[in-house]
């Protein structure tokens, strides 16, 4: 794994929701989900009920996170961009209960980086974590 993927990986670790980017019949589409970071790839959890993961599965699709508010007063601002194919997947109990608990329907998906990409207001993760793309 490239530094920029790891930065990006290891920055997503550090918060817990993002939005996951496709499309739908050719229009763009974003949705909400929670997310833990396994093995260098990122897991993604989203309700069944609303069928979101429907336009994600066996497509390329794009997360993001940020830390835009939750940042204190000595984190540098940052978002992530992560890009790859999204599949559907089983986690283990450990990763289920590390995504916390939850009261729907839950669906559980996989997207292995294939393109990273780390944007800060103040260069802020980039001096304590490395060199970005």
């Amino acid at each position: 794994m490239s530094s920029d993927a790891e930065l990006a990986v290891d920055l997503l670790a550090r918060t817990d929701h993002g939005r996951v980017a496709t499309t739908l019949g050719a229009l763009p589409f974003l949705a909400p989900a929670r997310h833990i970071v396994a093995d260098e790839r990122l897991l993604l959890r989203m309700p069944r009920s609303h069928g979101h993961h429907h336009a994600c599965v066996d497509r390329v699709v794009a997360y993001g996170a940020d830390n835009l508010d939750s940042a204190g007063p000595e984190d540098g601002l940052w978002s992530v961009q992560v890009i790859g194919t999204c599949e559907p997947y089983e986690p283990t109990a450990d990763q289920v209960e590390r995504f916390g608990p939850t009261r729907d329907a839950m669906v559980y998906l996989r997207i292995e980086p294939r393109l990273s990409t780390v944007h800060s207001a103040d260069g802020g993760p980039e001096r304590r974590f490395g060199p970005t793309l």
